[in-house]
């Protein structure tokens, strides 16, 4: 059962675009669209492949254990 909020498609790719940039924090996605880390996390487990979700997670923990206003 996914846990995402239905949103329309091309707030779906918009969404992946940000969270996948290195300079879109989670709370800038909130901010624009309302949906909040959870939230969006859950959006990319169902939008990605295993793979791609996976090294995006790596790459936003290596990101915030190095800068505390990162993801």
């Amino acid at each position: 059962m996914s846990k995402t909020i239905l949103l329309p498609e091309a707030h779906v790719s918009e969404i992946v675009q940000m969270a996948l940039s290195d300079h879109v924090s989670f709370t800038d996605i909130q901010r624009e669209f309302g949906i909040g880390e959870k939230q969006v996390k859950a959006l990319m487990r169902d939008t990605l492949k295993s793979g791609s979700y996976k090294a995006w997670r790596r790459r936003v923990r290596s990101f915030g254990d190095r800068r505390a206003t990162y993801k």
